[in-house]
């Protein structure tokens, strides 16, 4: 038989090799796929009943003949009758699967294909297909062949006497790489790994006992065996029970799926719904730490087992990129080279369930079991608060059942609830306006004399110390009715938490004004700004504390950028408090000999400066030299 593929344009294969997928590796990927479904259809048949034969041995074969410049792909699945080839080969984009899932959409196996196109994939690394196929059914086998063009030749086979296909490659010059193991081995484990049916290529080692040699010790000596290639694993743990998995389990296949990553997983969720949708998946927790660069790409898509793309924006809301593992899911739509996502309604419900199993899965971490000090949330939480940060941050619904179960913690490492934590500060820290204040430090060992102060007056101080935390003092503020957030060096411990009573003034007004222009000289006035404050005589004579509004937003433009920059450019500013009660800066009012004056102002304002980690270089030297001069 000769004829003519029934295509609409003469010029269809150069729109193949170049357009008609992204990457020309795909179509192992696709050849793969077509008989992983030939396969599967015989399953359904043999359970029907309709297929009465044995099934033997269903693997599929992956094969390379360098000499003859060929790549063989072979499957002993249902096969095509004459006028199966000519309906599903000769019409391009008319899909097998299609017909055979109408038929038996109520008893089959899985099947991957529906665009009908995925075998000429084939045409992009070759110079001709040839097709040898023997149905299931008792007629005779076929030969088919093309070289890149509208014209094909079919004919009988009387040498093809096994059920099933052969595709056979015969590779373009320009793409002699397909016929290098390793090249093929990369994309088998790359696109492959989980298909599910068996698929062999090639040879591989391994180490064995001997059968009849031993060492002295009249044990068996090992001996390399070389063995058949099963290049993927049919039943993923993804596709089974969760009951059936242990820990052990859930960790042995994350490090199948990322063999580099040598930390454990903190923990995962198992993904099994269908309805109304199909979603099945593991997603893992990773540490994620003081970073907000999520390392992306680490969640693989499959669409029954086959890999289609690690690129998942759409199908994971984007919080959730920071998370690892495999989602596989018949039901989110693919353009026909399945290499990108199709935003649509299940998409977008899909992406709603995942984030729902997420906080579901948080929520029942945070609560304590009998027995318990912690709980399984609180022991991992220093791990994973940015990522719960980022997802209250950019999802509004995760965010409303998050507030149930984020958790502040202490700088004494204590963690508590929102509810419980307000609950336990609203007494002492309530200030004027009935505004609950919650102090913070974000780092505890920089701010740890203006912690001591705070606990001194019997405040209680958190540790916020994550990146984006300027960005989520605001949402909590605005969450959280009646707040206030306030860092510890953000003013004198009198005044971040504001109250009627004040503290009388040892000063005049005059001296005051004489006292002004004397700490002025002594400091950069473009960087620091010069109050004078009454506090407790027993406080320290100076103090430097940066304005929580300020600082605030000069780190939020410095992460976020955009309409924000104006705060992001601006330069550092500070307050340099000076304690007018304090018997020193009386010293300082009455010390008569100017040079000396000038030092005692310059230790005072160096010692400030030094308790923030702001006196460095030429000035520390000056004050170390002076210090020792002094004593």
């Amino acid at each position: 038989m000769q004829g003519k593929l029934n295509v609409q344009t003469e010029n269809i294969f150069p729109v193949i090799k170049k357009f008609l997928y992204s990457d020309h590796e795909i179509f192992l990927r696709e050849l793969i796929s077509n008989a992983v479904d030939a396969t599967q259809k015989l399953k359904t048949l043999s359970t029907r009943g309709d297929f009465k034969g044995e099934l033997g041995d269903l693997t599929i074969d992956v094969k390379i003949d360098s000499k003859k410049k060929t790549l063989t792909v072979s499957d002993r699945g249902i096969g095509m009758t004459a006028d199966e080839v000519e309906k599903y080969i000769n019409q391009i984009a008319f899909s097998g699967v299609t017909d055979f899932m109408e038929k038996y959409k109520d008893s089959h196996e899985p099947l991957i294909g529906h665009f009908g196109l995925g075998f000429y994939s084939a045409f992009m690394v070759s110079d001709k297909v040839e097709i040898f196929t023997k149905s299931w059914k008792d007629v005779p086998a076929q030969h088919w062949s093309c070289e890149g063009n509208p014209e094909f030749s079919m004919e009988e086979d009387s040498k093809h006497t096994d059920r099933g296909s052969d595709i056979v490659l015969h590779i373009a010059d320009d793409c002699k790489e397909f016929l290098e193991e390793g090249t093929i081995l990369q994309l088998l484990k790359k696109y492959c790994r989980f298909m599910p049916v068996a698929i062999r290529f090639g040879e591989e080692s391994v180490w064995v006992d001997s059968e009849t040699d031993c060492d002295k010790d009249g044990k068996p000596k090992r001996v390399e065996k070389k063995q058949p290639r099963i290049i993927n694993d049919p039943d993923p743990a993804w596709k089974k029970s969760p009951s059936s998995l242990t820990d052990e389990d859930y960790k042995k296949f994350y490090h199948e799926l990322f063999p580099m990553n040598f930390e454990e997983p903190l923990f995962q969720i198992h993904l099994n719904v269908d309805y109304p949708f199909n979603l099945s998946g593991i997603l893992y927790f990773p540490k994620v730490r003081k970073t907000i660069d999520p390392n992306r790409n680490k969640i693989q898509l499959y669409c029954n087992q086959v890999f289609v793309t690690d690129q998942v924006e759409g199908v994971v809301p984007d919080y959730l990129m920071l998370l690892h593992g495999v989602l596989d899911s018949p039901d989110i739509p693919l353009n026909v080279s399945r290499s990108y996502l199709q935003s649509d309604g299940n998409v977008k419900k899909i992406s709603q369930h995942i984030s729902k199993k997420v906080a579901d899965k948080l929520e029942e971490m945070s609560k304590k079991k009998e027995g318990e000090e912690k709980s399984a949330l609180e022991d991992k939480w220093d791990d994973i608060k940015i990522f719960v940060q980022y997802g209250m941050l950019t999802d509004e619904k995760f965010c409303e059942r998050a507030m149930k179960f984020y958790l502040l913690k202490g700088v004494d490492g204590t963690y508590y609830t929102l509810d419980s934590y307000r609950e336990k500060i609203k007494t002492l820290q309530t200030d004027k306006d009935k505004t609950v204040c919650y102090l913070y430090a974000s780092d505890a060992e920089e701010e740890h004399s203006y912690i001591e102060k705070a606990k001194a007056k019997g405040y209680d101080v958190l540790l916020m110390d994550s990146p984006l935390e300027s960005h989520f003092i605001n949402l909590l503020e605005q969450k959280i009715e009646k707040s206030r957030f306030v860092r510890v060096d953000s003013d004198t411990v009198e005044k971040l938490i504001p109250h009627d009573d004040n503290i009388p003034e040892k000063l005049t007004k005059e001296e005051k004004e004489n006292l002004q222009p004397i700490i002025e000289e002594a400091v950069d006035k473009q960087r620091f700004t010069v109050q004078l404050e009454s506090l407790e005589s027993d406080d320290a004579p100076m103090q430097v504390t940066q304005s929580e509004f300020m600082r605030r937003y000069r780190e939020m433009a410095q992460t976020s950028g955009g309409g924000m920059g104006f705060y992001g450019e601006m330069p550092e500013s500070y307050n340099l408090v000076v304690n007018i009660n304090h018997p020193l800066i009386g010293r300082v009012l009455n010390e008569t000999d100017a040079d000396k004056q000038k030092e005692l102002v310059h230790q005072l304002t160096d010692l400030a400066l030094l308790g923030n980690g702001l006196l460095k270089g030429e000035a520390l030297s000056r004050f170390l030299k002076r210090s020792v001069e002094m004593i």
